[in-house]
């Protein structure tokens, strides 16, 4: 997108693109104390005079343009960057930022999203405009980048961040834990959880860990242990794994509920139960390392490409596990949302609504009607071409419709204008 995201025009500065993040963070969990060193490595898409950073409530230490000091103004949750030279579109500088204080959550009109507090360690849920309260960023979504992270955490507590451990180094008091996510990421897809975990190893052909509170024994329920199955099946529907591990972290607190980053998911421990309603949920989250993560929307009005393909992934999952159908499930919340008002359009939902379980709900449903649609093999490979072609990037609904016309004899057009475009819900078919 060349112009600020509708539904967050507050975050962001398109005038540029960062390709890299070097983050180095001390964390003290007794008194919620943070002293980060962010290094980017930015592009200009334009000439650069200036430039806008995200960061919430932090003190800057210092910043620096190509080992220049630079000067910077930082308000209202944005760090604006003076250029001590000017950069040409095409450009590159390297910005070094000190900052340090008490991270807190950002607030929005979704409540309240990024570092949370747990009574013993922190975890990090950052969509849709969470990450500036961790680290400073161009938090959009179209605009991703490869990350390394080195997290100092106090002795006895594990540190998980994106992508694979690369060492750990022990101090007196301290370890840090260094982690590289080499696949290009959004900002608000990027975490870190500190806590007093155990570790347990699941059996699949990527490197699969599930984190456990350690001071207590926990056995893993059935919902989590099948895991590489869903792996499998995944991988079957919708392409190989597209990162090189995944981690599931379980605090000892109760969340309310469970969210995805970019091969790592976070569940409180009351999702530690036997019950289709936790499995469908693990499902979900890790289909979202394709849908959301591998391939995520360029504009938060495209929402429903990461919830309706990971709902729909719930009933294909619970299909190829020999529970109800998709059919079925379609069915049943096709009567659902019958019932509910109809104003939410799917393809605009608007900031407010975006989390709807409407847009999760009528998404999934227009993907098994598409699968009606189109057939069994056009839609399988739809649903693969997708991650295929656009791995690693951005794509929206345009792109989606595109690629169905070419895949399909039917381009759907009417499906996609009747379940995107108006707020009465279309029929399901028989």
């Amino acid at each position: 997108m060349t112009v600020p995201d509708p539904y967050f025009p507050q975050h962001g500065d398109h005038r540029y693109g960062v390709a890299h993040y070097d983050l180095s963070l001390t964390c003290r969990l007794d008194g919620n104390r943070l002293d980060g060193r962010a290094q980017l490595q930015v592009v200009a898409h334009e000439p650069l005079t200036s430039l806008e950073l995200d960061l919430g409530a932090f003190t800057v230490t210092g910043v620096s343009v190509d080992g220049r000091k630079a000067r910077y103004r930082h308000r209202h949750h944005r760090l604006r960057v003076e250029m001590p030279v000017p950069v040409e579109a095409g450009g590159e500088a390297r910005l070094s930022i000190g900052y340090r204080g008490s991270p807190k959550p950002m607030p929005g009109v979704l409540g309240d999203a990024g570092w949370e507090e747990l009574d013993d360690g922190v975890i990090v849920a950052a969509q849709p405009y969470g990450a500036p309260s961790w680290f400073p960023c161009n938090d959009r979504p179209d605009d991703k980048a490869t990350y390394a992270f080195a997290v100092s955490a106090p002795t006895g507590y594990t540190v998980v961040a994106n992508g694979r451990l690369q060492e750990t180094r022990r101090s007196a008091n301290a370890v840090t834990w260094s982690y590289r996510q080499d696949e290009p990421m959004a900002p608000y897809l990027a975490t870190v959880s500190i806590g007093r975990y155990a570790v347990q190893r699941l059996d699949a052909t990527v490197p699969m860990t599930v984190l456990v509170p350690s001071d207590r024994h926990v056995e893993l329920p059935a919902s989590f242990r099948r895991q590489p199955e869903m792996l499998a099946t995944f991988t079957d529907l919708f392409g190989p794994y597209p990162f090189s591990s995944y981690t599931v972290v379980v605090t000892a607190d109760d969340l309310e509920i469970p969210l995805e980053s970019q091969s790592v998911s976070t569940f409180g421990a009351n999702y530690l139960v036997d019950e289709w309603s936790s499995e469908r949920l693990v499902a979900h989250e890790l289909a979202h390392q394709w849908y959301g993560n591998a391939v995520t929307a360029g504009g938060w009005d495209d929402i429903w490409l990461h919830e309706g393909f990971a709902c729909y992934a719930e009933w294909l999952w619970s299909e190829a596990s020999g529970r109800e159908s998709a059919a079925e499930h379609a069915r049943h919340h096709w009567d659902r949302l019958a019932a509910l008002p109809q104003d939410l359009v799917l393809g605009d939902p608007g900031a407010a609504d975006m989390f709807d379980d409407r847009v999760y709900k009528r998404g999934a449903l227009l993907l098994h009607t598409l699968r009606r649609r189109v057939g069994e093999e056009a839609f399988r490979s739809v649903l693969r071409t997708w991650v295929e072609r656009h791995r690693y990037g951005n794509a929206g609904t345009p792109e989606l419709r595109a690629l169905v016309a070419e895949i399909a004899a039917d381009p759907a057009e009417d499906l996609f204008t009747d379940w995107l475009e108006k707020a009465a819900l279309p029929a399901l078919p028989a």
